[in-house]
Parts: C-alpha cells; structure tokens; sequence
C-alpha cells in the first residue's frame, strides 16, 4: 500500500548557498548527477590503464619512454616490468567494476529517476543519501592513492586472491601498502553501497505515490529494487572478508594463509588459513555483483524499447518475475568460478545444473525484448541504438556462458582469453551499452538540455564495431589456450600465432577509446549549448517526464501525482494519442503494460 501521506516527514529545507546545493546536497538529484559524475571519472581513469595493458599486450618489446617518466619504477627504462603490468590489470577490473559498473547504474541513474518515477520528492533518508556518496567518494580517493604509495598499486588481481594478496611486502612489490589501500578502499565502497541499498529498498517500499501499485511501477524501478536487495545481502560478506584478509596481513592472523608456505627461500610463520575460504566468500559476492552491473541496464533497456518501438512491453510480470528470478538464483551460483578450485565433481554438478538454470529467466527477458519490437512502430533515437546494442552484447556475451558453466569445458578456458572475453561483453560492454542508452535517454530531464543526435549515433556505430573488435577474438585466443595475465605472450613458444590478434585488438581499443571523444564533445556541448529540452521529448508515460525538465526541488512543485495507469501503455485503440501517461484520468481504454 503507497505511504504517500507519510510524504511530509520527509521534506527537507531547500540550499541557500553553493555548498549546501552542490557539496553536501540531500537532493537526490544532485546526488545521482554527482554519483553520474564520479563514474564518469573512474571510467576515464580505467579506459587510461587498458590502454596500457594492450600496449604491452601488442608492443611487449617497445620502448614506452612516456610511461617511463610518469612511473620510473614500473616502466624503468621504457619497460613494463611484470609486477607493473599485473598492477594495472587489477587496478583496471577494481575500478571499472566497483566505481564504474556498480556506480553509475545504481548510484547515478538510480538515485536521480527511483524517486521520481514513483512519485515521491525525495530519497526516504536525504541525508543517509549524501553519506552514501561520500563514503563511496572517499573509497574512490583510497584506491586512487594506491598508485603513488611505496611498492605501487596492488598486482593480486581484482579478485585478490590469497595467499598473494595476504602476504605483505615479503611477497613482491605491489603487495605492501598499496594492497592495504586496496582492501581499505573496498570495504569503504561496500559501506556506502549499503547505506544506498538501505535506502533504495525503504524509498521504493515506503515512498510510492496513490496509485502506484507495485505492478504500475517501471520496469526500472524493479531492477533498481531487485539491485539494493542484492548489494544488501551481497556487500556485508565482501566487507567481512576484507576486514579477516587485513588481519591476515597485519594482525598476524592465517583465515587465507595455509600452513607450511613457503615464499623466497623463507617459511611463512602461518598455519590452518585456507585460501579457497576467500574464493567462497568473495564469490559468494562476486556472481550477486554481476547481476548489480547488470540489472540496472537491463530495466534501462525494457524501458527504453516499449518507449520507442511505441508498444507495452511485452510480458510486464514475466519480465518482473524474470528479474527477481535471475538476483535470487544469483546467490546459488557463485562455485561455478571455482570450478578450477579442486572442489568435488558433485558439488560442481550441482553449480553446474543452476548456472544452466539462470539462463531461463535471461532468455525470457530477451525474448520479452523481441517480443516489444516484433510490430512496434520504432523509432531509431540515440538511445534505441544503444538499447538495441545492450540486447545484441548480451545475448552473445551470454553464449559463452554455456561453455563456461560445463564443469569439463571450463577446466580448459578459465584462465584464458576465453573468459576476459566473455566477461568484458556480458558484465562490462552490455552494462556500458545501458549507460549510454539511459544517458542519452534522460539527459534532457537531469538537464533540460539534448544531446546531438547525429553525434549520438556516430559514438554508437564507432563503438559498438570497436568492442566486437575487441572482444569476439578474445574468445579465440581462449580456445587456443592463450592464458590470461600473462604479460607478454610471446615469451611462450605455444603461443605462437597469437600476435596477429593481440595487434588487432589493440588497435581496436584505441579506436573504442578515441571514439569515446564524440561523447565528451557531445556531453559538454548538450550540457552548455544544447537546444533546450521540452519536458516529454519522447512522448512517454511514466512519471519523470510528467514534470519540468530538470524537475523542480521536490520533483513536483509539492503537487503529489495520482497514478491510474500502468507505465507502459503505448498505441491503445481510441486513445486521441498514442500514449497515456501514468497521471492521465482514467478512461474505459483496457489497460496495458501493467
């Protein structure tokens, strides 16, 4: 039942200064931009270490003088040492996937469009809300510093798996301060995400407007919902983990450190750890924080579809069911990443049969998806493309799943290119895809301003053939059993071969990257001189497009909306338009969508 006389508890006083509006905001909005803002950053900061990685991928010979000058110790004499390259791979997969992938879904979009969409003026707890950002800010910060400590950044991998990445400083160089840092910094982004979880899950139980049946909610809404309960119950094991893998380096404790280890000659003054005690708990996070990449777009993309092929969205409670389904079989599936690990052939049977499983409600999803476009009348925005490439990443992402989710094929691909591939198309590519289609969909509501559409589907085109580029040949060098984070792989006389397609995909991720240029052009001149946005530009029906653009402080100007219909309801016969907002009177039209 909607609690929206419970509304008022929850005004705040409007800023009446620039710290107040801009700094320590409780406007939910200002939060999303800044959280949008920060993911912004960390992408730049990670498309900047991939371009190295590829570099000496390619070029393992080269002389990187430039490099050279900037990390004298890593890059000494213009070349990458080992230690440094394996630095950036894990600084490059922690950042993308906790700052960039877990941020700006959730954090950006989530926080500026839940509230509105459900009617409400505010995030449940404002104040909860800036804390939230700014731990998750002061994470960002951590991390950051990891690179100019002594001993560099962390090499242990994103996973940071032990007994490397619990050994201190005797271990190799990268695995002293800036290891702690690291673990430092996770622990206090899994705050923060659970302060935004918290506060995700009252907003959307407790905040909803009259009207707003949980079955007239957005698709959106649903995968943001569905995200905070996986990040509630997924991020308090992770920050457990880090906190026992910090004692272990520093309190001289052995959770990860088996007995009788032996590093340089020395014996490790440890006993009775066990290092498959991390994988459990890491992954037993790790699969849940896949599906909080890519949940997020996913309700972006089923949004978006209906919006312009102008139809309800085909199957509305398949689709929520389908999305509930895939975060609650998400927490039974995280041995399938530890297949390699040793664990018994029945237990990997059984992880085996459920990750096959959560494959059902995927497909149903995609074949909902099709389901919107078979007869629609589309129309090919910005953001159609964008949605359309989310749906073409993840289905052939996802194929690769089915080979990795069989016990006897994955012992041969798990430490190959096979994976990287699979993983960067279904986790990161499809999940970038989805920013972009919801950038380009609601930044004339965050910012009353369009962005170019011509530039809009110039970045896609340039984008979308530059990452199939780059991660389609990955899965053939996993065939051939090219192992991944090797750092040069020519070092390896089997690997013979493979330098043709590492040159490639270089190559094509300097074009993916140097394409990116059309978007900032595009996002600085939509957001300083791009032609002003009238409120509903898509003519569409939920409710952030039933107010100004940008909204007003409270969303609505303190006019709570009445909700009478469902989110999608698109081409209804007799309807004098071919759309009926969510605030629209009743009428005798048969509903739809919801």
């Amino acid at each position: 039942m909607s609690t929206v006389h419970e509304h008022a508890a929850h005004v705040h006083v409007p800023p009446d200064n620039f710290m107040a509006r801009w700094v320590f905001s409780k406007d939910h909005k200002v939060i999303g931009i800044q959280y949008w803002c920060l993911a912004l950053a960390a992408v730049l900061v990670g498309m900047v270490l991939s371009l190295i990685i590829r570099a000496q991928l390619a070029f393992p010979t080269h002389n990187f003088e430039l490099l050279s000058k900037i990390f004298p110790n890593g890059v000494a004499g213009g070349a990458i040492a080992p230690e440094f390259y394996l630095s950036m791979v894990t600084m490059h997969g922690t950042i993308m996937v906790f700052f960039v992938l877990t941020t700006a879904p959730m954090g950006g979009f989530g926080n500026y469009m839940l509230p509105i969409q459900i009617g409400a003026r505010d995030m449940a707890f404002p104040t909860l809300n800036m804390l939230s950002f700014w731990v998750t800010f002061a994470g960002f910060l951590v991390i950051m510093a990891a690179f100019f400590v002594e001993g560099g950044a962390p090499l242990g991998g994103w996973t940071a798996y032990p007994p490397l990445s619990a050994l201190g400083v005797i271990a190799s160089p990268g695995q002293g301060t800036g290891m702690n840092l690291w673990i430092v910094s996770i622990a206090i982004f899994c705050v923060g995400s659970l302060l935004g979880a918290l506060n995700f899950i009252a907003t959307t139980l407790g905040l909803r407007t009259k009207g707003m049946s949980l079955m007239r909610m957005p698709l959106t809404v649903w995968a943001w919902f569905t995200t905070a309960v996986l990040a509630l119950l997924s991020f308090p094991v992770l920050l457990g983990a880090g906190i026992l893998l910090l004692l272990d380096r520093n309190a001289g404790t052995s959770f990860f450190i088996p007995g009788g280890l032996v590093v340089a000659g020395e014996q490790i003054d440890h006993r009775g750890g066990s290092p498959i005690l991390w994988q459990h708990l890491f992954w037993f996070f790790g699969h849940p924080e896949v599906y909080i990449a890519i949940l997020p777009g996913m309700g972006a993309t089923s949004h978006i579809l209906a919006t312009f092929a102008r139809k309800p969205v085909f199957g509305y409670r398949a689709m929520v069911f389908a999305i509930f389904a895939i975060g609650l079989l998400g927490f039974f599936v995280w041995g399938h990443h530890m297949f390699v690990s040793g664990m018994s052939p029945y237990t990997g049977l059984a992880f085996s049969l459920v990750t096959l499983a959560i494959g059902v409600p995927s497909a149903i999803k995609t074949i909902n998806w099709l389901g919107t476009l078979w007869g629609g009348r589309i129309r090919p925005t910005t953001a159609m493309l964008w949605s359309l490439g989310f749906v073409s990443l993840f289905v052939s992402g996802g194929l690769g799943g089915i080979f990795l989710g069989q016990n006897a094929v994955d012992l041969y691909l798990h430490d190959t290119y096979f994976v990287v591939g699979h993983f960067h198309l279904i986790m990161g590519v499809a999940a970038i895809f989805g920013m972009f289609a919801a950038t380009y969909y609601w930044f004339p509501k965050m910012f009353g301003r369009l962005l170019n559409e011509k530039m809009g589907k110039l970045h896609f085109i340039l984008t979308f053939i530059g990452v199939n580029l780059i991660f389609i040949p990955m899965h053939g060098l996993g065939m051939i059993g090219h192992p991944r984070r090797y750092y040069d792989g020519s070092l390896y006389q089997f690997l013979g071969g493979t330098d043709g397609l590492h040159t490639l995909i270089t190559w094509a991720a300097f074009f993916t990257v140097t394409a990116q240029l059309v978007f900032l052009i595009n996002l600085v001149w939509g957001w300083s001189k791009g032609e002003r946005a009238p409120d509903n530009p898509w003519d569409s029906t939920s409710l952030e497009w039933a107010t100004t653009s940008p909204p007003p402080f409270e969303n609505f100007e303190g006019d709570e909306p009445e909700v009478h219909h469902g989110p999608y309801e698109y081409s209804l016969p007799g309807s004098a338009r071919d759309y009926v907002m969510q605030t629209d009177a009743p009428s005798r039209a048969p509903a739809q969508g919801g």
